[in-house]
């Protein structure tokens, strides 16, 4: 590991490093990251460490899972701050960080990699076309830089879920890891988008984790398989706080991300919550075995 990482711009320059580290007879680890990082990034590379010999962050900010109404432009591009605090992270060997035209070298992309159905809900229902960028920029990197290891957040535990069915069937030769969700003190989830509340909205946002939590607790302790119930409860935690607008609540299965009507007993299910406070929109989730 050098005390700097080493900041890659190019394919060919990506493909070389990982040739490098390969006949080296090196592990690659892969964090893909969007930039504007967060202790909560930070963390993932620190556990990408855990799981092989040479980690690579991508900061890339990936047009194509933007939707015509979305903030690709304002997202915050922070590549410098971002590669200082890698290295006083410690724990990054190298940065991936290619110009849209390097990813995409015509320009308007023709050529997608697409998940069906388990796109379909959560948050899929109101980003029409958003896990079809998703897919297609990992497939890429994959492609590029054949990781034996991604790390990803399970904060966005639908992504997560669609990647691992992607590279799967792709047969891709890399492991997915899913990282537990990275928290503030009060149990707020970490996101780059925390930075778009107010005193009041941050205040308030631990709502969110807070009657997940609740609903967890319910059906692995309290016997709860009324799914109804169990996202009408959530509903109203949320409703309570005066500046959460609830975008969703929903109870899917984690195979193929499906709405739930009543739980089984040996499933796993994943609780999923998407909410605006202000005009940030923020998500998260608990992944629930049902006892």
């Amino acid at each position: 590991m050098s005390d700097h990482p080493l900041t890659l711009t190019t394919i060919d320059d990506a493909r070389s490093w990982r040739a490098a580290a390969h006949s080296r007879g090196e592990t690659v680890v892969l964090v893909p990251t969007m930039g504007a990082l967060h202790d909560g990034h930070l963390e993932l590379v620190r556990r990408a460490r855990e799981e092989g010999d040479q980690v690579i962050v991508s900061i890339f900010v990936n047009p194509t899972q933007f939707g015509p109404n979305e903030d690709f432009e304002a997202y915050p591009r922070t590549l410098e701050l971002d590669v200082a605090k890698l290295k006083s992270n410690g724990c990054c060997d190298a940065v991936f960080a290619p110009d849209p035209i390097e990813m995409y070298p015509f320009g308007s992309n023709k050529t997608w990699v697409t998940v069906d159905r388990l796109g379909d809900h959560l948050c899929g229902a109101t980003r029409p076309g958003h896990f079809k960028g998703v897919t297609t920029v990992v497939a890429r990197f994959f492609t590029i830089l054949t990781p034996d290891v991604a790390v990803f957040g399970l904060k966005d535990a639908q992504q997560f879920f669609i990647l691992k069915r992607m590279a799967h069937e792709m047969g891709f030769p890399t492991r997915l890891a899913g990282i537990p969700t990275v928290r503030e003190a009060d149990g707020l989830a970490m996101s780059s988008r925390n930075r778009y509340l107010n005193a009041s909205e941050r205040a308030a946002a631990p709502i969110v984790n807070r009657s997940l939590q609740t609903a967890h607790h319910s059906i692995s302790k309290g016997g709860m398989r009324d799914v109804d119930k169990i996202i009408l409860d959530i509903e109203a935690q949320l409703l309570a706080e005066p500046t959460c607008r609830p975008d969703y609540v929903s109870v899917v299965d984690t195979e193929e991300l499906q709405p739930l009507e009543s739980l089984e007993s040996g499933s796993q299910v994943l609780i999923a919550v998407a909410a605006y406070f202000g005009t940030a929109r923020l998500i998260d989730n608990t992944i629930v075995d049902v006892p």
